[in-house]
């Protein structure tokens, strides 16, 4: 008897220890919530920050694919923790007054950002005003192709079409996964295109295009993109928000990962192959 209950107290202490270990196990895991836009640009950046955080800290990444206006509210009320793809001085002004005094900026993570319409070379005009001609606008279908409602861009371009009075021309909202399709498709055909452009993005990389010359100043000057966390990150995750800080990287670099999406690779496999091929900056990243 005494036998008999000794074995079923030590079965039931072991059975104590397994729940017990795997709950502390459960509590330990970190988690983290990255916000973002679905440019090509920061679907790079973002994957490429997930993959660190998940194979060099042991986090598990949530990824939060929002609009502009959602993202910079989900890090400033904290239902996201961290963006890499904050557009300043310019693109997301509004955005930086409405949430700025509730958010974290740590810097820049990349610098020389540009933003305004692109066309094909092969397009014989050069500036915002050439869209004013009639001839202009019909070779065009009247449109200037956007990206998604809400994005800074498109904020911006609905600012040029009134500032320089192009009422013959409209911003068509799509995605910036249409707009690159539909650019594409203009270009192997030789058909003129107006499409909302940054930089960097793939399509520069692929097609040759330049900037429509913008002398009333609408789109701004040179960029960069920050960093934005929610507050209280860095006592909660100190080592997610070390990394965050330091985390910088080139167009170069960025480019390099668009590419390699737009070729056919996953976002996963594009910022997998990204980090292991450029261990010396994530080690830097992380502090080693």
């Amino acid at each position: 008897m005494k036998k008999s209950l000794k074995k079923s107290l030590v079965i039931a202490l072991a059975v104590l220890f397994v729940f017990g270990a795997a709950a502390c196990s459960k509590e330990e895991k970190k988690s983290i919530k990255l916000a973002y836009v679905a440019w090509d640009s920061e679907i790079a950046s973002t994957n490429v920050v997930k993959h660190v955080l998940e194979t060099d800290l042991g986090y598990e990444v949530e990824l939060l694919q929002v609009d502009a206006g959602p993202m910079w509210a989900g890090v400033a009320d904290g239902s996201a923790d961290a963006m890499v793809a904050a557009w300043l001085p310019g693109t997301h002004a509004s955005y930086l007054e409405q949430y700025g005094d509730r958010i974290e900026d740590l810097g820049p993570n990349l610098t020389g950002t540009k933003i305004g319409l692109a066309v094909p070379t092969y397009m014989d005009i050069s500036s915002i005003e050439d869209l004013k001609d009639p001839d202009v606008a019909a070779s065009i279908g009247g449109q200037i192709v956007g990206i998604e409602p809400g994005a800074g861009i498109m904020m911006a371009t609905e600012r040029a079409i009134e500032e320089y009075g192009l009422d013959n021309i409209q911003l068509l909202e799509s995605s910036s996964s249409a707009m690159g399709k539909e650019l594409l498709e203009a270009y192997e055909e030789q058909r003129p295109i107006v499409v909302t452009g940054w930089t960097p993005h793939w399509k520069f990389a692929k097609m040759e295009l330049k900037y429509l010359d913008d002398p009333l100043g609408v789109y701004g000057g040179e960029e960069a993109i920050h960093t934005m966390v929610r507050q209280g990150l860095a006592d909660d995750m100190p080592d997610a928000y070390e990394f965050l800080d330091r985390f910088e990287w080139t167009a170069d670099d960025m480019a390099a990962v668009m590419v390699e999406i737009y070729e056919g690779a996953s976002p996963e496999e594009a910022a997998q192959k990204w980090v292991e091929s450029n261990r010396d900056k994530v080690d830097a990243w992380l502090g080693k």
